[in-house]
This record gives C-alpha cells, structure tokens and sequence, in this order.
C-alpha cells in the first residue's frame, strides 16, 4: 500500500500533474521524543529524523514488547496528525514524517475514501493524456474540506468512545489505576489508563508531568453523555 501511493504521486508528479499528498509534517516536540529515547539509554538525533526513529521503536518493540504499546502511543501522540495538502508540479510537499517517504498520497481505497477518488481522476486523466479533471483552486479547497471532515469524523469516534468508557468506568469512582500521560499543555492534562485502556483528563496534581510520563491516578468523576472522565494525582 505504502509503495502504491509513493509511486502513485511520483508518477503524478513526472506527468506534470498536481496532486493530493498525504502529510505529516516534521513534529514540532521532537525534543520530547528524544527526551523519551534518553529514558531508555538511547540517543536519538536534535532533528527529526523518521529512520532514527523507527530504530528506536524496533529495538524497544523487541526488547520489551509488552511496555511497547505505551511507548507506541506517547510517540504518537507528540508526533501529531495527518493532512492533505495540494502539490503542484515542481513544488516540495512536506512528506509524510511517520512513514518515512517524501512523496506520498492516498490512492488505494477510491471507494471509502474522497482523496483517493480525487487522485484516481487524476490518474485516468494523466494516463489518457486529457485536461485536469478539477482547477487548482478547486484541488486546494479540496485538499482543505477532507482534512477538515476527516477531522469531524474523528471527533464524532473519539466522542462515541469517551462516552463508552466513562459508563465502563462509572462504578469505580474512587479507585486507582496506573497510567501514562497522553497531552500535556496549556489547556489540560490527559492520561490514559493501563487497564482498562481508557483516557481522561487530570484535574489534580498535573504539575511537571509530561506526555509519556506514568502516574498513579484516583477516578474521582464520570459523565457518561459528555464523555468526562476526571482523574486526580493517586
């Protein structure tokens, strides 16, 4: 898959022809990523580097490979999200960070997903040696409106799933539980929990943490319509 989509916007891009990529832009708390490699006596480099990266999350996969899955999502977390983007011919898309590639869009799945169908016409049209199928304007709006529903679609998923497991956690105000610290910034902290794997808000005791951190956690409130699920420092 990985390979058709690189060769997808290559091809693209020797037709002269713009396209829609699939980026990831190098992730501005990398200095993170690197202070969580330190914690296990690895270096990793002071810039973004994706193949230092990969080599570090392999050799932690190998040598603890049921602690990885924590290390896998406090990466993902500072690494960041997906977009698209329109490329013109010439231009320098950002790539695509956590795979590794510089030329990269979505082509492969045209019937579940919009960007792939965009790209397919596109395909036809430089195959058949025929105009573009849509007007630059109109491949940058696009590019726009399906980062913009794919993140709508996340949220509705995201908010299905925090109202699933606040009634999962609602019997058990005033346990503990072991977490690891998913976001930490300026307008809350969050951690999710080992077991179950559910996420929350810290409201108590955020001081100095930082994501990927473990903590001791007490459930102290649940809202299952809204989806809360507040936790203080255990």
């Amino acid at each position: 898959m990985v390979a058709a989509n690189a060769v997808t916007a290559i091809f693209l891009a020797g037709k002269k022809f713009p396209s829609l990529r699939r980026v990831l832009r190098d992730p501005e708390r990398w200095a993170r990523i690197v202070q969580l490699a330190a914690e296990f006596k690895e270096q990793l480099p002071a810039a973004p580097d994706a193949v230092a990266l990969e080599g570090f999350l392999t050799r932690r996969r190998a040598a603890a490979p049921e602690k990885f899955a924590d290390l896998s999502l406090s990466v993902i977390k500072l690494i960041g999200r997906g977009e698209y983007a329109l490329d013109l011919p010439g231009g320098d898309a950002p790539g695509h960070f956590a795979l590794a590639v510089k030329d990269y869009t979505h082509s492969t799945a045209p019937n579940r997903r919009f960007p792939d169908l965009i790209t397919q016409r596109l395909l036809k049209a430089a195959l058949a040696g025929a105009p573009l199928p849509y007007t630059i304007p109109e491949l940058t709006d696009l590019a726009k409106h399906c980062t913009d529903q794919e993140d709508a679609a996340t949220k509705v998923e995201r908010q299905v799933n925090k109202s699933a497991a606040a009634l999962l956690l609602s019997g058990k105000v005033g346990q503990q539980f072991d977490a690891i610290v998913t976001g930490a910034a300026d307008k809350g902290t969050w951690v999710r929990l080992l077991q179950p794997p559910t996420e929350g808000r810290l409201m108590q005791g955020t001081q100095g943490l930082k994501v990927g951190d473990h903590v001791r956690v007490k459930l102290i409130h649940t809202d299952v319509q809204r989806g809360f699920i507040d936790f203080a420092r255990g």
